[in-house]
């Protein structure tokens, strides 16, 4: 067996997409992802799904590791002929132990790549509007690491020299030393009232900056409660135009927005949260199950070239049907002569992604409108026409066409099932208020959340409640549940708009 490689991958500041192309790359290619605490866990969805994932938190009790530990396991790994990423939060060179672990590499014979990412400072600026660098204020900037070596005998930081320093200072990992660091600069030279900013969970939906002057800062991040991780930045950059700031501005920003649909589900939404600002919050309450070995499928695929139309539902549909596809060896050939149609935008965006176009997306997306439009537009007398959809969806379509004089049948590809969830951290969330928004997209999901939380939960809380479609709002109605807003176009972007014409509008 030959042996493997390594890449020291910077996952870059927070934010799963602020990933490296490069990085992304290497990472589908991984046989093993080796990733610390600061590495955004999502990124481990670049991954292949076979991919071993090994985490090493750099943290005191349990469950830590040592770098011994973690050197031990990037040359094992990589000795046994693995392709291994070694995912580091940030930039790989910027204040990390990368030097150690390439030492024991180039020690064992192991090739090597390191692959940047976008280091916290500079992605902290960008989602803060505090610019480290102007013309006006500031020429240089300098980063500095709050936290050296254990043991060391003499600091290698100069503090007379860093605090008559003209430029924007930032601190890395300066937290536990804040108030060491700004005692430190004042006695030697530092004005007291130098600007001072603390900028905590950057790129996240949960950031949060605080500013004050040198002398004050470390109280006030005590008073705030603003604890690691976090950058400090000292300089009059610190005082950056507040309208710079545009990421803190978005409207769902700091949003506390709980997902509800089965967890593949949650987290196609999850990017469409966080690209407004929003925190996503994951609750599966519903597992899908495709129906794909069903007699009557295998029986209505094999007469696929009777059909005049074929009809789907739901991305989940379309996806259940392609892997059935897969799985028998066949491809879109199976259409066909046969015209296709979808509910709606995503249902066709999710066909497009196979390579078909939908032939027919009603301009209202529900099962109704999908009816009396494909009616009106197509002329389904004598037309035979296949639904593949849910099992739980509603007769409501079939007896629009059949009544139409369409040739009806209506196959069952998947069936969604309640998915069981650890319910004490949402319940806790709710009751302490930090739960600003629910979120439901199927009248599944509803019934799947309200068989584990309880309704007088909700009716005791400020929560919203958000809903995709009609049907969705009648069913939670039935519970006992208003929704605050129903999605004028019954799609997650939708859903997502309504939320924010809410919020705009408070």
């Amino acid at each position: 067996m030959g042996k493997g490689f390594v890449y020291l991958v910077g996952a870059g500041p927070g934010r799963a997409d602020l990933i490296t192309v490069r990085g992304a790359e290497v990472l589908k290619a991984a046989d093993c992802v080796i990733y610390d605490k600061l590495a955004n866990p999502a990124l481990l969805q670049y991954a292949r799904r076979d991919a071993e994932m090994i985490h090493v938190p750099k943290r005191i009790g349990k469950g830590s590791c040592t770098q011994d530990q973690i050197n031990q396991v990037l040359v094992e790994k990589a000795l046994n002929g693995k392709t291994v990423v070694r995912l580091k939060g940030g930039d790989p060179c910027m204040f990390g132990r990368v030097a150690e672990e390439l030492a024991v590499l180039i020690e064992a014979g192991v090739g090597f790549e390191i692959v940047p990412g976008v280091t916290a400072a500079v992605a902290a600026s960008s989602y803060t509007g505090i610019l480290l660098t102007d013309r006006e204020y500031s020429s240089q900037v300098t980063f500095i690491t709050g936290r050296e070596a254990a043991g060391k005998d003499q600091s290698n930081i100069d503090w007379q020299v860093l605090a008559n320093f003209p430029g924007t200072i930032v601190f890395y990992m300066g937290m536990g030393t804040l108030e060491s660091i700004a005692r430190w600069l004042i006695e030697n030279g530092k004005p007291a009232d130098t600007p001072a900013a603390v900028i905590a969970n950057a790129t996240f939906p949960t950031q949060r900056v605080l500013r004050a002057p040198l002398e004050r800062i470390s109280a006030e991040c005590k008073k705030q409660e603003i604890g690691p991780p976090a950058l400090v930045v000292i300089g009059d950059a610190a005082n950056s135009d507040a309208r710079f700031d545009w990421f803190m501005k978005k409207s769902l920003f700091g949003k506390s927005i709980v997902m509800t649909r089965d967890a593949a589900g949650n987290e196609d939404f999850a990017p469409k949260i966080v690209s407004r600002g929003g925190h996503p919050v994951p609750f599966a309450t519903i597992r899908i199950h495709p129906l794909t070995d069903s007699n009557e499928f295998l029986r209505a695929l094999a007469n696929f070239s009777r059909y005049d139309w074929i009809v789907f539902t739901s991305r989940n549909g379309v996806a259940s049907f392609f892997e059935a596809l897969r799985v028998l060896g066949k491809d879109a050939r199976a259409f066909g002569s046969s015209k296709i149609a979808a509910i709606g935008s995503q249902t066709a965006a999710k066909l497009a992604d196979f390579g078909i176009t939908a032939d027919f997306v009603p301009e209202v997306f529900t099962g109704r409108e999908l009816g009396n439009q494909l009616i009106r537009s197509a002329n389904v007398r004598g037309k035979k026409i296949l639904l593949l959809r849910s099992l739980l969806a509603s007769s409501e379509l079939v007896e629009l066409l059949a009544g139409a004089g369409a040739e009806v049948d209506n196959v069952a590809i998947y069936t969604a099932t309640t998915e069981k969830s650890d319910s004490s951290p949402l319940v806790e969330a709710i009751n302490e208020g930090s739960i600003n928004w629910l979120t439901f997209a199927s009248p599944s999901s509803v019934d799947g959340f309200f068989e584990q939380i309880d309704v007088d939960l909700i009716h005791s809380s400020d929560i919203k409640v958000a809903s995709i479609g009609p049907v969705t709002s009648e069913r939670l109605k039935q519970l006992g549940v208003t929704a605050d807003v129903t999605a004028k176009e019954h799609t997650l972007d939708g859903l997502l708009d309504a939320i924010e014409e809410c919020e705009k509008s408070r």
